[in-house]
């Protein structure tokens, strides 16, 4: 009845974010390993990284993500 989702996760270090200005939230949630929905939910309580508005669509700048998540590694 289910299916069961599968992430695959971007190489940060590698060509295919580099290439790209900005991440969206389908790449930001295969790095992550978690659900689209999930970040949306961060976005509500200010967890996560940093994200801009580019009309009606959220980015996020590679680097801040690589930032964000380091951090969050320390924490």
């Amino acid at each position: 009845m289910f299916q069961q989702l599968r992430y695959k996760r971007p190489d940060l270090g590698g060509s295919h974010v580099e290439r790209r200005t900005a991440m969206d939230s389908e790449d930001l949630s295969a790095f992550l390993g978690v659900p689209v929905h999930t970040i949306r939910g961060w976005r509500t309580k200010n967890y996560g990284p940093p994200a801009r508005r580019v009309g009606k669509h959220l980015r996020w700048d590679p680097a801040k993500m690589r930032e964000w998540f380091n951090s969050a590694e320390e924490a």
